[in-house]
C-alpha cells in the first residue's frame, strides 16, 4: 500500500475546498477516524487521511455524482486504491461501492453523525464539545427537525455495520473531539 501523508492530503484538500464549514467537517471526520483507528489497532494516518479527503469533490463539483470526481482526482495523483475504495463506500447507495472493512464502515457511520454532533455544539450556550454528553446528541438524533440534512438512516445503518449502538458510537466521537477540542476550535467559552 502507498501511504499518503497527512501534509499531502491537506494540501490536496485545500486545492478543492475553501469553504470553512466543509474544511471544519473534514477535520472533524479526520479526528474521529484517527480515534477509531486506535480503537481498532489500525494506522491512524491511513484512517485520518481517508476522513480528511472523503468530501474532496463536494464543493467544486456539485453537479457531479458525489465521490466519483474524488476518485478521479485521487487516481490522477496516484493515490492508493485503499483510500479511494473507502471514500467511494461512504456514499455507497449512490456509488454502489459498499463498506466492507472496519475503516470503510467507520467512515460511513460517523460522517453523518459528526454533523449532528457539530450542530448540537453550535446551539449550546457554551459552544463547546467539552460539556456535551451523549444524552443530548441522542435527543437531537431522535428529532427529525434538528439538523434536517443529516441522514439518520445512514447513521443507523453504519452503526449496525460496526456492530455497535448509538450511545457507544456517540461517546467515541465525543471522546475523539474532546481530546482535540482546542485544535478543532471546539472549546467554546469553557475555561480549560
Amino acid at each position: 500500500m502507498r501511504k499518503m501523508s497527512r501534509d499531502q492530503a491537506w494540501s490536496l484538500l485545500q486545492k478543492y475546498v475553501d469553504d470553512p464549514s466543509l474544511l471544519e467537517h473534514s477535520l472533524i471526520v479526520e479526528t474521529i477516524m484517527r480515534y477509531y483507528a486506535r480503537l481498532n489497532n489500525e494506522d491512524p494516518d491511513v484512517w485520518g487521511v481517508t476522513g480528511l479527503l472523503h468530501d474532496l469533490d463536494w464543493q467544486k463539483f456539485p453537479e457531479e455524482q458525489h465521490c466519483f470526481k474524488t476518485a478521479e482526482i485521487l487516481r490522477a495523483h496516484a493515490v492508493d486504491e485503499l483510500y479511494i475504495h473507502a471514500i467511494m463506500s461512504h456514499d455507497c447507495h449512490c456509488t454502489g461501492v459498499f463498506p466492507k472493512t472496519p475503516l470503510e464502515k467507520t467512515l460511513y457511520a460517523i460522517d453523518e453523525l459528526s454533523g449532528i454532533i457539530l450542530a448540537d455544539i453550535r446551539i449550546r450556550p457554551s459552544q463547546s464539545v467539552l460539556d456535551l454528553k451523549a444524552k443530548s446528541v441522542k435527543k437531537k438524533f431522535k428529532s427529525p427537525s434538528f439538523a434536517r440534512g443529516v441522514d439518520r438512516n445512514a447513521i443507523t445503518e453504519g452503526i449496525a455495520w460496526l456492530d455497535s449502538d448509538l450511545t457507544t458510537t456517540i461517546n467515541h466521537c465525543l471522546t475523539a473531539l474532546q481530546e482535540n477540542a482546542a485544535a478543532l476550535g471546539l472549546v467554546g467559552n469553557i475555561d480549560q
